[in-house]
């Protein structure tokens, strides 16, 4: 297969473990989601294979739909294919060893640094130490299991940053600033906390809502937070929070009243059919507009809204009587210093119109509009914040089924594990196979019921996709039997591990190279006693 030829869709997913979540989407509680589709619906994901075509040189997580979703992805892709600056981070939590779960995602930031992007991997010591209770000695110790890892998989730290939250004072400068944006009742909201919730923990999350912002601290770039949708959670919350602290809101408007989102459609739908109504199509009145849209058949103008939000922007535009209806671009000044905010003026080019808290400009499109109020923002002292885009990979079930769990440890491959242990889980593994040899043959295998095919599809082929598929389909033609199909996938998994081993002894003068504290002993000193 080239790259620019798209593969058949390979079937990677294992199955549903027995217990698996359902939707809802907790950070320190889920890990597997039992239907991956309701996520769309029901929080607004996006399904990647809307986008997998637009990326050059798909990581093989894409094309094999093991990462099944996306959050506002195409800016990053934008700058991708352009040249343009994007980032890409993600943390890790040093509860245990890193397993192949954990992999998922090293490769996700690996793939994207590899394509250009400015990559960052953190160490989340703070959440492990205020969510989970971990002792500080062993976040300690895990936490260099985790960068060992990354890097032996391929992180290049010239060329990024690997940092802990715990040890990056402009993260915590920036957390602090975030964190007077947000109020208790979103925590409430959002993470189910109350009033036994310490706040060791609500700082936490501020932090996180920083880690995923911190890229852009000196230059507002795209940025992609690869991770499971159990996080889902944090990335919406900071991309809210990076809309707070932005100095200007950039809107299309029409007159001199304000509509919301729901009722921008109708009146753009006004404006465009103008011509059949308007005395004068030039320079069409709200009053014409509204006696339109009143009577508008609105499922033939491709817009679809309910009759109240009809019913609201018909009010709106009766009340603005002969005023034109006219387009532009309106910068509201929500948290601008007046001298950005006088810059702003001075910067916008053509036809504006000044008001006390906005301005109103006529001859430029939302695009360039938010290039130049970021550009003014970023001038004078503000972020310039770009919502944070995401990526979502599916969990991988546990080789005993049901949940991957690193307190199980036969649940999992441990990247520390040695290599025959590595071999020995696998042998051990659950299957999705039939219960006789003849069953198998005459009904073929269950593939995405099987841990083990998962191995094949998520970690062990790698960019093989013909091995992958050919796993598969002679699985579910029942020509590959369980026991041969678990010797090769121990085989490998057993190579794996030998390599990797190799790389993470190669990669400790590496890290030790590093500015990063992993033996300080001055954390939770005061907690121990």
């Amino acid at each position: 297969m080239t790259d620019d030829e798209p593969a058949e869709r390979i079937r990677t997913d294992g199955g549903t473990a027995e217990g698996a979540d359902d939707v809802a989407l907790d950070p320190w509680g889920s890990s597997t989601v039992s239907d991956y589709r309701k996520l769309f619906e029901e929080f607004g994901i996006e399904e990647f294979d809307e986008v997998l075509d637009e990326v050059p040189n798909p990581h093989y997580l894409m094309r094999r739909g093991v990462i099944f979703g996306h959050r506002d992805y195409r800016p990053v892709l934008d700058a991708m294919r352009d040249g343009d600056d994007f980032a890409v981070l993600s943390g890790f939590m040093p509860t245990g060893d890193p397993h192949i779960g954990h992999k998922l995602v090293f490769d996700e930031i690996i793939w994207h640094q590899e394509q250009g992007g400015d990559a960052y991997g953190l160490i989340a010591d703070m959440e492990a130490h205020s969510a989970r209770g971990i002792p500080w000695d062993e976040i300690n110790e895990h936490s260099r299991d985790y960068l060992l890892s990354l890097i032996a998989l391929g992180f290049d730290p010239e060329a990024g940053e690997l940092y802990r939250q715990s040890d990056n004072d402009r993260l915590q400068r920036l957390a602090f600033e975030l964190g007077g944006k947000a109020n208790f009742s979103e925590f409430q909201s959002i993470y189910g906390f109350d009033g036994e919730t310490n706040v060791s923990h609500m700082q936490s999350v501020v932090t996180q809502m920083a880690d995923i912002l911190y890229p852009q601290l000196d230059d507002p770039k795209p940025t992609v937070i690869p991770v499971g949708p159990d996080q889902d959670p944090h990335v919406r919350f900071a991309r809210d929070l990076a809309t707070r602290m932005r100095f200007f809101k950039v809107t299309e408007a029409f007159a001199s009243f304000e509509l919301d989102d729901a009722e921008r459609p109708l009146v753009a739908a006004a404006h465009d059919a103008r011509e059949a109504y308007a005395e004068d199509a030039d320079m069409p009145r709200c009053g014409e507009a509204a006696e339109w849209l009143a009577d508008a058949d609105l499922d033939a103008a491709g817009v679809l809204v309910s009759e109240s939000v009809r019913e609201s922007a018909v009010e709106k535009l009766e009340n603005a009587g002969m005023e034109p209806l006219r387009p532009r671009i309106r910068f509201f000044a929500r948290q601008a210093t007046d001298e950005a905010f006088e810059a702003l003026i001075e910067d916008i080019e053509g036809e504006k119109r000044r008001y006390d808290q906005h301005i109103d400009a006529f001859d430029m499109g939302v695009d360039e509009a938010e290039d130049l109020a970021r550009e003014v923002e970023a001038h004078h002292g503000g972020y310039g914040f770009i919502p944070p885009s995401s990526i979502y990979h599916r969990f991988m079930t546990g080789l005993t089924g049901g949940k991957m769990s690193s307190s199980i440890p036969a649940s999992h491959i441990s990247l520390l594990d040695a290599p025959e242990e590595g071999y020995d889980k696998v042998k051990s593994a659950t299957t999705g196979g039939r219960d006789t040899a003849d069953e198998q043959r005459e009904l073929g295998g269950e593939a995405d019921k099987c841990p083990v095919y998962e191995l094949y599809a998520y970690l062990l082929t790698g960019d093989d996709d013909d091995l992958a598929k050919e796993v598969y389909d002679e699985c579910v033609g029942g020509e590959r039997l369980c026991g041969g199909c678990k010797e090769q996938a121990a085989t490998m998994m057993r190579e794996f591990l030998e390599d990797h081993h190799e790389k993470r002894e190669e990669a400790e003068e590496v890290l030790d190279s590093l500015d990063i504290d992993l033996e300080t002993e001055r954390r939770g000193v005061a907690a121990e006693h």
